[in-house]
């Protein structure tokens, strides 16, 4: 894993070192074990490098045989070696073991094609320096981040958005209607970031950017859903399953370096590592959170499973002092507001597997989308339900069938989770009915906007906003909703503000075998009757794993991960006194001061409050926080020393390769 930046203008000469090494020393974190920049006429290209794989000649910027193709990458290509084997086949010669240069020769052959035959978490930029043109790719997925702005003709692009502002000229603005969207559905709908002006490349899309323009496309989309009228038997489902997962961890164990895994107690923590000892005879170490409040902690399903597989198992006990020390160091990392503090423990973990010796984590990201394992999916299958017989008294009590791990279960009183979850979409299109409580709970913070703010924000409705970032959606009413997950949630939090950034944070490279885009096209195509049975969630999985889990952890509840909010801030903690006193929140002008306060302190005296109010004071702290070390203080610093870094000079007489 890594960590790339480039700059790209074709009327202009090589852009200078300083410039390139400014946006490598914001990378570092990414690849601190090795740095190289790429130099010609209107292109730079820097990396930084996490040696995982090849660790003799997998260095980058890496070329070609004749120097016409360079390409800068970051991230696994887990089939490179089949790859690899059949471009040798057809007369290609390598110079690496390295899985970067199988892209190269790849592109040689097929173009924007070799996207579709690479099955493996990444974005790179790649420079054809006969064409004069860069391609941007990102993978199917969005695991990996890459980001774009542009400064007149001038192109800039990166794995994070703190090196696009190492070019000081880029105006550093919150977005105010990322914001809006922040507090609406957790996240900037791609390709918007939180900042202004700067935008992500979208999951499975490319961009060509050359001296004639620009052009994007997208290579890869979610499957049709499955057609009634071939489904199959459930032991084909779960033997199929089963196949694809052994073989997606299998090839995702490839690496030069030790790999460990993250096991929470789950159960798609607990398969991934389970798959890992089917797949390998090598000790397995692993690593987990936990606290000390039980609503959180789940050490009691950790040990089943690490005494089960006898792992070597290391924990972070995660105490809120922790989180809110922490916060500030996670938001620079994340880049954009965040509404929990989930990604906190997250960040402390990595650095615990750091510290270990480990640069290579699998993870169980992406089952609860590919196999219904959220609750928000029994919600919408339990209103559909209800619906069908709105007169019954019996249908509502299966709402309390859901959360059952929350102290204050919207679900307990029936009365009033009858009327959230049987509200109407509105504002928003039927089709995302599914999401729409979410939503418009999480608008309701909404209410904290100062009146500027709620002006400049309310351009473009957000109703309309999820309308054209979602598009169509599915035909089935389950197939509809993980859609939707799959489209925002998962690559817009889950693997960034959770995954690649609290990861990479301390050099660690996560790796997903349920996001292997060949399960996630088997899973979708499962009829919807086995992906959510009844209010089983994740049954075939469960089926297919069965010889291979203690039976604790195949009976258990979907608990998700989760960590304690507003109230690890509450004490005497200097970032609320000072990032949320009247006069940082004048400074900021997006929230209301005197609303804010009456938050803070209806929280102070009840802790336990709900999960809208946790989550606007969680989502205010943290955008003052990110106004104050991207906007007000933001910090370009140094880049590498030159003597660190291996120069690639186009114009050279000679230019190195190996």
């Amino acid at each position: 894993m890594c960590g790339l930046a480039g700059w790209f203008d074709p009327a202009r000469g090589a852009p200078s070192e300083a410039r390139l090494l400014r946006m490598l020393g914001l990378l570092r974190h990414r690849g601190p074990d090795g740095f190289g920049i790429y130099r010609g006429k209107g292109i730079g290209l820097a990396h930084a490098r996490l040696s995982i794989i090849d660790l003799e000649t997998g260095q980058q910027p890496m070329g070609n045989e004749d120097g016409s193709l360079w390409i800068v990458f970051n991230g696994e290509i887990f089939n490179y070696l089949e790859l690899r084997q059949d471009l040798v086949r057809r007369g290609h010669r390598f110079s690496s073991t390295s899985d970067t240069e199988v892209i190269l020769h790849l592109y040689e052959d097929l173009g924007v094609e070799a996207l579709t035959r690479l099955n493996g978490q990444f974005a790179f930029a790649l420079w054809d320096a006969r064409k004069r043109e860069i391609l941007l790719a990102r993978d199917r997925m969005g695991i990996r981040p890459l980001f774009y702005a542009r400064h007149g003709e001038e192109w800039l692009f990166a794995s994070e958005i703190k090196a696009l502002f190492a070019d000081e000229r880029l105006t550093r603005e919150i977005d105010p209607v990322a914001l809006d969207d922040v507090f609406t559905f957790w996240l900037p709908l791609s390709p918007r970031t939180a900042f202004a002006g700067v935008r992500e490349l979208p999951p499975a899309h490319w961009l060509r950017i050359s001296e004639g323009g620009w052009v994007s496309g997208r290579y890869w989309d979610l499957p049709a859903q499955a057609d009634p009228r071939d489904a199959h038997p459930e032991k084909f489902y779960a033997e199929g399953l089963l196949d694809l997962l052994v073989d997606a961890t299998r090839i995702q164990l490839r690496s030069d370096v030790p790999v460990g895994a993250y096991l929470s107690g789950g159960l798609d923590s607990s398969v991934t590592a389970a798959l890992i000892r089917r797949c390998s005879t090598s000790p397995l170490s692993t690593f987990a959170v936990t606290f000390r409040d039980p609503e959180f902690d789940e050490s009691a399903k950790q040990r089943i499973m690490t005494e089960f597989l006898g792992t070597d198992h290391e924990t972070v006990a995660c105490e809120e002092r922790n989180i809110a020390e922490a916060f500030a160091e996670v938001i620079w990392h994340a880049e954009v507001p965040l509404l929990r503090t989930a990604p906190a423990p997250l960040f402390l973990l990595s650095r615990l597997v750091r510290e270990n010796g480990f640069k290579v984590v699998l993870t169980g990201e992406g089952a609860d989308e590919i196999l219904a394992g959220y609750d928000i999916f029994k919600e919408d299958k339990i209103r559909r339900f209800m619906e069908a017989c709105p007169g019954s008294r019996l249908r509502p009590l299966l709402l309390q069938r859901l959360y059952p791990y929350l102290r204050l279960s919207p679900a307990r009183s029936v009365a009033y989770a009858r009327a959230f979850f049987g509200a109407p979409a509105a504002p928003f299109a039927e089709a995302y009915r599914s999401h729409a409580p979410r939503w418009n709970m999480t608008a309701g913070a909404k209410v904290f906007f100062s009146e500027d703010l709620r002006q400049r924000a309310s351009a473009e409705p957000a109703a309309e906003r999820a309308a054209r970032a979602l598009g169509s959606t599915g035909t089935d009413a389950l197939g509809r909703a993980q859609e939707i997950e799959i489209r925002t949630l998962l690559p817009g939090y889950i693997l960034s503000s959770q995954g690649d950034r609290m990861l990479l944070a301390h050099s660690v490279e996560g790796r997903f075998p349920f996001l292997d885009h060949r399960v996630v096209e088997f899973c979708l195509r499962i009829p919807p009757v086995l992906r959510l049975k009844a209010l089983r969630e994740k049954y075939l999985l469960r089926r297919a794993l069965a010889g291979l889990l203690p039976a604790p952890i195949l009976r258990m509840v979907k608990q998700p991960y989760r960590a304690p909010d507003a109230r690890c801030f509450l004490g005497e903690d200097a970032l609320v006194s000072e990032f949320l006193s009247p006069a940082s929140l004048a400074e900021t002008g997006f929230f209301d001061p005197a609303r804010v306060e009456r938050l803070a302190e209806k929280l102070r005296e009840a802790p336990a409050s709900g999960f809208k109010d946790n989550m606007a004071f969680v989502g205010i702290l943290s955008a003052q926080l990110l106004h104050r070390l991207f906007v007000r203080d933001f910090s370009v610093g140094n880049g590498p020393e030159m003597h660190e870094v291996r120069l690639v000079d186009a114009d050279a007489r000679e230019q190195p390769r190996r």
